[in-house]
């Protein structure tokens, strides 16, 4: 889907230079290692391990998104095909635990119909077990579209502004900078 180009550029477009962004649910650390390998100062935050490529200069919070307590050290947050996967009851908490932020990106799933039919028609020609065309579907499904993601997030314009967009292949974008 491009996210990590589209997370460089935008992020060296808009991080500050004392800054270091924390990446949510991190996994297994491609996008974090790529990200920081490109210059960028990336922490990262999962429910899993430290991955063994982690860069040794980043640090890895190993605790659960919903109730991490070190938000305040970070003013720029990202997430990766993340945030779909929570409701919105807690996506509206995590909204709430980001407010002191200046940035949250995030990239996620865009909503379409057409890009769950290209899935399932494209996807055994690729050799795509049906367990992964499945899962795209249901998180395709769990998607967001315009300014659903910040609302979930319980952003309001008065605090934030934001910027949310689709690219043609299906991802969803949001880059929300504070007021």
């Amino acid at each position: 889907m491009g996210n990590e180009r589209w997370f460089r550029r935008e992020l060296r477009r808009r991080l500050r230079p004392d800054e270091r962004i924390l990446e949510l649910g991190a996994g297994t650390g491609e996008m974090g290692a790529a990200l920081s390998a490109s210059g960028i100062e990336i922490d990262g935050l999962d429910l899993w391990p430290r991955p063994l490529a982690w860069p040794p200069t980043a640090e890895w919070h190993r605790a659960d998104l919903r109730s991490f307590d070190r938000y305040a050290d970070y003013s720029a947050v990202m997430a990766n095909l993340i945030l779909h996967h929570f409701t919105a009851a807690e996506l509206l908490g995590l909204g709430a635990r980001l407010s002191q932020a200046r940035l949250i990106i995030a990239s996620e799933p865009a909503r379409w119909r057409r890009s769950q039919t290209l899935c399932a028609a494209l996807g055994p020609l690729f050799g795509v077990n049906h367990v992964t065309r499945h899962d795209a579907d249901v998180s395709i499904a769990a998607g967001f579209l315009r300014d659903e993601l910040p609302r979930a997030l319980g952003l309001t314009a008065d605090r934030w502004q934001w910027i949310c967009g689709t690219s043609p292949i299906g991802a969803y974008r949001m880059i929300a900078l504070r007021r």
